[in-house]
Parts: structure tokens; C-alpha cells; sequence
């Protein structure tokens, strides 16, 4: 079968910096095929350049005639006065298709990807549905291959089994860069993992991503034992040279040489296997009291939005409890209560004496912009003290992979990974009873996740984690707590007990008559036969004002849980009458959206 687009010996550079060098890689059509490799590699860069949006330094590309290709990048910008429709529509015509099958594919592919009416705005939406818009783009082109760069960012639990279903019954090939290991182990028939390791530039393996793991690891070992031959082979011949033997003959020529070789070949072989992975471990207190933790009959709102209620909890060491949820279901809320960082409503939590507690918050509120890592990482300036031990703070930070020259850049101009890191390297000086975990995950690539897993895997304390990372999860958490976002929760013994949970949660809900809480908005388009002009005209302006109005009673949530506004009683205070009043003008729209609905449906009848 011929490849749709074939590289062959491509090299790619950024100014010194060498990304890949002589990589090879076909994709045919029955490819479904993830992208790994650690930040910097080169993945995305690789994405764009079968995208045809970047040029190769040496090497070449090609593609088979005629081939249409959708790409999708990590962060799209899309006009905010457009509907969802007009976005998807623009999109297909783009990518060459009539105007009357840009029609069909979008009201196909609205159906597919969540959208209920094309009318919707696209401007408050979250990042979660642009996520989803984005996607849609490429999907409603009809495209011969689709490449897709992190899709999964902004995606809550909904929203990535969502990819899940959608990526597996997709029509054509596709390339996927991620992070997400759940999604590579599920969607994938193909990993291949983008590293200067490797002499090809890429090791490839056809199966899923587990089975990618066992034979990446069979193929280290292959290749640890092949330079400990070459190692041994280049020792004889070293002695050979320190015996002075003079290149007389052709024969004692030509072995020099190949000494000379078997060196260099050694030299190149220990630079590729050599691994800088960043060093994390948590230092846990080996505490045994058994209730580091309790919580008792918590409850918790936002105005009337009722986050849980009754919520108990006893955290033991050894313990580690994954909370899972939907975003704005109040899973950072509980970590917040749990760390005692925020008062509940009703309830209690109660602290064992002098307990250690480690928080790491996801928004990384810790870190001041301003600092210098250098002041992040240490007091002095100088060093470290970890597990009783001085440590000089370079030292430190090269366990991090940070440059001796990074240590004096301000906080603000790292990335976001490195942010992470920067927090998780100030964590770890702190020794800990109980670790709460928020969204450690984000901007991480995969290599530094695993090196994450193991050190909270060997911690001895209580772990209480939320992530999207459902790998991470699976691998690491003994039980789950999961919330509704409806006030109601369960505990659960796996991932997928929670999904049947909520699945019958939401339709209950729905026999009941209890709508979520985003309005299901109709699209400007809806006709009527008793409203006045000016009713249909302010009948067709309510997804735009409802919308705005729920994204602001969204901002005034968070103001209302920021830890500095909580400890500051008149801020508080503010806050909350800001939140009621955005409530009520939520619900006012929802009062006046109901008459003009009923005076609608009653024309119709």
C-alpha cells in the first residue's frame, strides 16, 4: 500500500538547536498513528511540516496527488461575533468543498461533535468547546488525513471520551501528537516516538501503547547489551593501540582505523542512550497516624449552585484517592477544603497534630510571577536543604533540567511545563504527610509524567489527586471520590464505575426534568408565528446574553475561591454580592427566555 505522504531522510533545525536528523516516516491509509517524545523533540514542528506548513532543511516530502489534509493546532483563534456554524462552514469552504456540501457536513458534524445548534456564539465559549470547534474544522473538510496536535488540551472528562468515540470511528487516517496515554492506549494502532535516541530518529511500533511500552523496553535492553559488547570490542582494540604497533602494513593500517572508528561509533552510541530524565521524589514524613485527614458531612456552594453536600472522607497513609469530575463540578474546591486553604459551608475538616501538607495548586498560585528561579527554588539563593542534606541550588536545578543560566530569568518567562517543574521542585523540599495533588499533569510531557507516577506511587503519605491524565489515575489511585457537579457524589473502585455512575446520574436528571446548568440555547435562526418583530429580535439575542451572563457568574466563582480573596473578609464579602447579582441576572433571562419560549410553542401548536 503507497504511503499518502512519505518523508524520506528529512532534518530539521532551529537555528543551533537540531531537532531530527535523517528521519524517515510514511503514513498510509489504515494509520492511525500517535506522536510521543519529550518537549522540544520536534513533535509539533514534524506535525506541520506533513501539514505541508513548514519546510524541511534537507530530505523530502511527498504526497499523493490531490491529497487533502486538515490540520489541527494546539491553539486555534476563531472570531467571536461568529456562530459555530459560520466557523465550521468557512472551514469546508477553505478546504475547496461546494457551497451546498459545506452545508450537508455541517450540520452533520454539529450533530457529531456536541453542538446542539449551529447559532451559538462562538466568543464565550469555553476553552473545553473551542477545543471542540477546532476539531470540527478539520473534521467537516472530508479530509484524505487529519493531524492533530495535543487535542486533548482543554478537554474535561466528557470531553475526552468524547475524542475517544469520535477519533475511533473516524473514516480516514490521522496523526495525532499527545500526551494523553489513556487516548494513545485506546485510538492508536501505531506509536511512534520522536527522539534523538534513536539512530533512525523515531522508533516505531505498530500496536497500542502499552504494547508500545513492552517493546520499547525490549528494545533498550537489546540496545544497552549491544554497546556493552561494542564497549568490550572497543577495550581490545585500545590495548591493541597502547602497544605502539606501527602502521607499517596495510593490514596494521586498516586496523587503526577501525579502532579509531569503534571509538567514535562508541562515543556516539553513549551520547544517544544517555538519559537526562528529571529526578522526582516526594519525601514523605513516614508518619502512621491513621487519620491524617477527616472530613466530615461537608457541603459547599457557589450561590445557588450546590457543588456537594454530606461529603465525608478519612485519609489513611498509604491512601491514594483520585476525585474525579467535570470541570465546574468543585473537584479543586474539595482539594481546597481538604488543604484548609477555604472554609466549607457546613461540615468539618480536622488536621492530625503538626500535620505536613503539601498542595499543589494547578493555576501554580504558589510561584510569584516576578521571582527568579533562583528565588523560587531557595531563600539563600545558594542552596537547598533536602532530606537533611545540603544541596547546591545549581545542582538542584540541573535535577530539573533547568541551565545554570535559567536560574535568573523571572518566573514569568518559563514555560509551562517548566513552571511545573519549578513548583514540583519547591514541593519536594517540604517533607510531606499528606500530598494534595491538583492538575500536576499540564504542560508535561510524557517522559516527565512517568517520572512523576513513580515518585507518587513510592510516596508513603496519603495522595489525593485530580487530573485528566486518565492513565495517571488508573495507575496510581487505590479508590475514587466522583462529583456530579449537582451536589451529589459516590466512591468508587475504578475509573469506569464512575462513568456508569454518572451516565445514570445525568439521565436521571434528565427524567426529571433538571437541565445543566449552561442553557441549551436555540439558534438564531428559530421561526415563530406569534412573536412581535421585537420579540423574535430579542428571542434570537438570548444564546448571546445568556451565555455572557453564565460566563460571568463562572468568573465570579473563581474570584470567590481565590485563596487571597477568601482570607481578606471585605473582598470576600464583594465577591459573593457580585456573584448573587450575576445569578440573578442569570436567572432573570432565564424567566423572560421561558415566556417568549411558551408564547412560541403555543403559535406553533
Amino acid at each position: 500500500m503507497s504511503a499518502l505522504i512519505h518523508c524520506q531522510q528529512i532534518s530539521k533545525a532551529f537555528g543551533v538547536k537540531q531537532l531530527f536528523a535523517n528521519l524517515t516516516l510514511g503514513v498510509d491509509e489504515k494509520d492511525r498513528l500517535g506522536i510521543v517524545g519529550p518537549n522540544g523533540a520536534g513533535k509539533s514542528t514534524l506535525l506541520k511540516i506533513l501539514a505541508g506548513l513548514e519546510k524541511v532543511d534537507a530530505g523530502e516530502v511527498t504526497r499523493r496527488q490531490h491529497l487533502r489534509v486538515a490540520y489541527v493546532a494546539q491553539e486555534e483563534e476563531f472570531p467571536a461575533q461568529a456562530t459555530v456554524a459560520e466557523v465550521l462552514e468557512h472551514a469546508g469552504e477553505a478546504a475547496g468543498l461546494p457551497p451546498d456540501e459545506c452545508l450537508v457536513r455541517t450540520q452533520e458534524v454539529l450533530g457529531r461533535t456536541g453542538f446542539e445548534h449551529g447559532g451559538v456564539l462562538v466568543g464565550p465559549l469555553s476553552g473545553g468547546w473551542k477545543k471542540r470547534l477546532a476539531i470540527a474544522c478539520g473534521w467537516v473538510q472530508s479530509p484524505d488525513m487529519m493531524l492533530l496536535d495535543e487535542p486533548t488540551n482543554h478537554l474535561d472528562f466528557d470531553g475526552l471520551a468524547w475524542l475517544e468515540s469520535l477519533m475511533a470511528q473516524s473514516p480516514w487516517p490521522w496523526v495525532m501528537v499527545s500526551h494523553d496515554r489513556w487516548l494513545l492506549d485506546h485510538a492508536t494502532n501505531t506509536i511512534g516516538e520522536l527522539n534523538s535516541r534513536y539512530p533512525e530518529g523515531m522508533l516505531l511500533i505498530q500496536g497500542s501503547y502499552r504494547e508500545f511500552l513492552d517493546q520499547r523496553e525490549a528494545y533498550h535492553e537489546t540496545q544497552a547489551q549491544q554497546a556493552q559488547a561494542l564497549a568490550g570490542k572497543v577495550r581490545r582494540e585500545e590495548e591493541w593501540l597502547r602497544r605502539g604497533p606501527k602502521a607499517r602494513t596495510t593490514k596494521a593500517k586498516y586496523r587503526v582505523d577501525t579502532a579509531h572508528a569503534l571509538q567514535a561509533e562508541l562515543a556516539e552510541t553513549k551520547a544517544r542512550l544517555r538519559q537526562e530524565n528529571i529526578n522526582i521524589n516526594f519525601a514523605g514524613s513516614g508518619r502512621k497516624t491513621k487519620r491524617l485527614i477527616a472530613a466530615e458531612h461537608l457541603s459547599k456552594a457557589f450561590g445557588s449552585i450546590k457543588l456537594f453536600q454530606d461529603f465525608e472522607l478519612i485519609l489513611s497513609p498509604g491512601m491514594a484517592v483520585g476525585i474525579l469530575g467535570c470541570n465546574g463540578s468543585g473537584k479543586s474546591t474539595l482539594l481546597k477544603l481538604l488543604a484548609k486553604t477555604i472554609e466549607p459551608d457546613q461540615g468539618t475538616v480536622s488536621h492530625a497534630d503538626a500535620l505536613h501538607v503539601v498542595y499543589f495548586d494547578q493555576h501554580r498560585e504558589q510561584l510569584n510571577p516576578q521571582d527568579t528561579l533562583r528565588k523560587t527554588l531557595s531563600d539563600t539563593g545558594h542552596t537547598v536543604t533536602y532530606r537533611d542534606r545540603t544541596i547546591h541550588l545549581a545542582a538542584w536545578a540541573k535535577r530539573f533540567r533547568f541551565q545554570p543560566e535559567q536560574l535568573d530569568l523571572p518566573v514569568e518567562l518559563l514555560s509551562g511545563g517548566e513552571k511545573a517543574k519549578a513548583l514540583i521542585a519547591r514541593l519536594m523540599l517540604q517533607p510531606a504527610d499528606v500530598l494534595i495533588v491538583d492538575e500536576p499533569t499540564n504542560d508535561l510531557d510524557i517522559p516527565t509524567r512517568e517520572v512523576l507516577e513513580e515518585s507518587l506511587l513510592e510516596f508513603s503519605g496519603a495522595l489525593v489527586l485530580v487530573t485528566h491524565d486518565r492513565y495517571m489515575l488508573t495507575r496510581l489511585c487505590t479508590q475514587f471520590v466522583g462529583l456530579d457537579g449537582y451536589g451529589a457524589h459516590g466512591t468508587f473502585a475504578d475509573y469506569q464505575q464512575w462513568e456508569a455512575w454518572l451516565r445514570r446520574q445525568l439521565k436521571h436528571r434528565e427524567e426529571q426534568g433538571e437541565h445543566n446548568r449552561l442553557p441549551n440555547v436555540r439558534s438564531k435562526g428559530s421561526s415563530t408565528k406569534k412573536l412581535t418583530y421585537r420579540e423574535q429580535k430579542e428571542y434570537d439575542s438570548f444564546e448571546a446574553k445568556i451565555l455572557k451572563a453564565e460566563s460571568a457568574v463562572e468568573r465570579c466563582q473563581a474570584t470567590v475561591a481565590d485563596p487571597t480573596v477568601v482570607s481578606d473578609h471585605i473582598q470576600l464579602q464583594d465577591a459573593y454580592e457580585a456573584l448573587q447579582l450575576a445569578e440573578r441576572q442569570v436567572a432573570k433571562l432565564y424567566e423572560r427566555w421561558s415566556e417568549l419560549e411558551a408564547k412560541q410553542q403555543s403559535g406553533q401548536g
